[in-house]
């Protein structure tokens, strides 16, 4: 079964990487304006009448700042994904046209306004490449964005907002009857193999987000913020490793523990669940414990944790809701490492070394590839590529960087989102569950998988191969 299970993780590329890269797109107009929402969520949290410090004139930025400020944010960036500056502006322009008159945040329809404007401004200057006369470029350029615009954007009011805000207002009605019907807790099945398949930042950005919005706008704070991003059930598994696991993976256990527990970054504990399959089962045990925890001691947050640290979790609880929220991510953290330790304690197989056998299995590609796969001229430009472009590319990248450095070596080093992987890499590295989709991104692009992206001898053996 485990062999199945493996094979449903890593098997079916085409089809998984689509689905992550639409995921990843939505989550992509999100997770660069965190810092809006964060901003938005400490104020709320401080000022509102049951915040920390309530205050009634600096409450009067909270309506504002949800209503038009980040859908804003969100459709300018959905349209700059599309088509840059251009697509942005327009986006923006589209989404206003949702704002107005909706009585919801208009996150749903500035995620699909924002980049309907830069397809629609994308294609106009795709039909008239070449034709425009020479002196009249600024004035095409700037009408045609205006003109477009408007057009959208009386189209997003008459049209795209009365349905949008219908399927929100029933969304959202539907999520609360689940959650006082006491079935909330079921959804860990689908967000636990989700994260493991890197859906995390979809799943918590495009569809969770949105919803704990909305019910922060009415009751104050939200139990759909803690459902994903919650960092209990990846401890669980990570202590149990600690404790129970075998040769160098029990050894990076505790650093593992640290960048996820405080660093935020989940990511880290994706390669212990799909190395042993069977610990998907403590991962969602340990997620039902701790929704069905958040649910009955009515937790909730007052806006989104990220990245999910058990630090970001304290910012944005509110007044009187630290005991629920903490009592619910030690109870996931406990039943996971339950689970997870009679899993691994029944666990025969010797430790195999995986990280050393990740790095011998890299060094034959690099000899393959010197046969005539591929050019093995020094590369200009590394990315490193993950889900969101943030903490554990930005970690890799740092790895990587400081061994060529060591080497001698001059060769730029950056990270990125792996749907934003610049078309000049000449080499991009990426988690394993992501190679599909950085090899769609940048079809001429090496692409070097890596099963644990803090595994510093597979970047060794790489700056290696690069030097003899």
């Amino acid at each position: 079964m485990a062999a199945n299970v493996n094979s449903l993780v890593t098997g079916g590329g085409t089809t998984k990487a689509k689905i992550q890269k639409f995921g990843g797109f939505l989550a992509g107009m999100v997770i660069p304006n965190i810092g809006a929402f964060i901003a938005w969520g400490l104020i709320t949290a401080f000022v509102i009448p049951t915040g920390w410090t309530p205050n009634d004139y600096l409450a009067k930025l909270v309506g504002p700042m949800i209503s038009y400020l980040l859908p804003l944010l969100i459709g300018y960036t959905g349209g700059k994904l599309v088509h840059d500056v251009r697509g942005g502006v327009v986006g923006a322009i589209a989404t206003a046209g949702v704002i107005v008159g909706a009585s919801i945040p208009m996150f749903l329809g500035a995620m699909i306004m924002g980049p309907f404007g830069g397809w629609v401004i994308k294609k106009f200057d795709q039909l008239i490449e070449g034709k425009v006369p020479t002196g009249f470029e600024m004035l095409i350029n700037n009408y045609s964005v205006g003109i477009l615009g408007a057009l959208l954007a009386i189209l997003g009011y008459v049209v795209i907002e009365p349905v949008v805000q219908s399927f929100a207002m029933v969304l959202g009605s539907l999520a609360v009857a689940v959650t006082n019907a006491k079935l909330l807790p079921l959804i860990a099945v689908f967000i636990e193999p989700g994260k493991v398949l890197f859906l995390n930042n979809a799943i918590n950005h495009g569809i969770l987000s949105p919803l704990g919005i909305q019910q922060v706008k009415e009751t104050g704070k939200s139990i759909f913020f803690l459902l994903e991003t919650d960092p209990g059930p990846g401890l669980g598994i990570l202590v149990a490793y600690w404790l129970y696991g075998k040769g160098l993976i029990k050894q990076s256990a505790p650093g593992a523990i640290i960048i996820q527990f405080f660093g935020g970054i989940h990511e880290i504990y994706f390669p212990y669940v799909l190395m042993k399959p069977f610990l998907l089962l403590a991962v969602i045990g340990g997620g039902i414990a701790a929704d069905l925890t958040f649910v009955l001691t009515k937790a909730g947050l007052v806006a989104t944790p990220s990245p999910g640290s058990i630090l970001a979790e304290m910012a944005m609880t509110p007044k009187g809701g630290f005991l629920p929220v903490m009592l619910g991510i030690a109870v996931g953290a406990a039943v996971s490492f339950l689970i997870a330790s009679v899993i691994l304690k029944r666990d025969k197989t010797e430790a195999s070394g995986d990280e050393l056998v990740a790095a011998r299995q890299m060094v034959s590609q690099l000899k393959a590839e010197s046969k005539g796969k591929k050019s093995t001229q020094m590369p200009n430009l590394i990315i490193f590529a993950c889900e969101a472009g943030m903490g554990s590319s930005a970690m890799g990248e740092s790895i990587l960087k400081k061994k060529i450095k060591e080497a001698g070596l001059n060769i730029e080093v950056r990270h990125a989102a792996v749907n934003q992987i610049p078309t000049e890499a000449d080499v991009v590295f990426t988690q394993e569950g992501l190679a599909d989709r950085a090899a769609q991104v940048a079809p001429k692009a090496e692409i070097v998988s890596i099963k644990n992206f803090l595994d510093k001898t597979a970047y060794e053996a790489y700056v290696n191969s690069l030097i003899k």
